[in-house]
């Protein structure tokens, strides 16, 4: 599992101008789960992370900043 942090998925969620059930909708998972990483509630899973480095071409080191 790899920790990302709460506030880097919701800025790069905001600047694609993405609501977060676009963004669940885009990569596979629940709003819910959007709503738990932003607020930091819970891990991103690896495939997640890689989901969504992928969706948002960035690297996942620049989502770890």
């Amino acid at each position: 599992m790899t920790t990302i942090t709460q506030n880097r998925v919701k800025e790069l969620r905001k600047q694609a101008g993405l609501s977060q059930q676009a963004l669940a909708d885009q990569i596979g998972v629940m709003r819910k789960t959007i709503s738990h990483w932003e607020l930091g509630n819970h891990r991103i899973s690896t495939d997640n992370a890689k989901k969504l480095s992928q969706f948002f071409k960035v690297s996942i080191d620049d989502l770890l900043e």
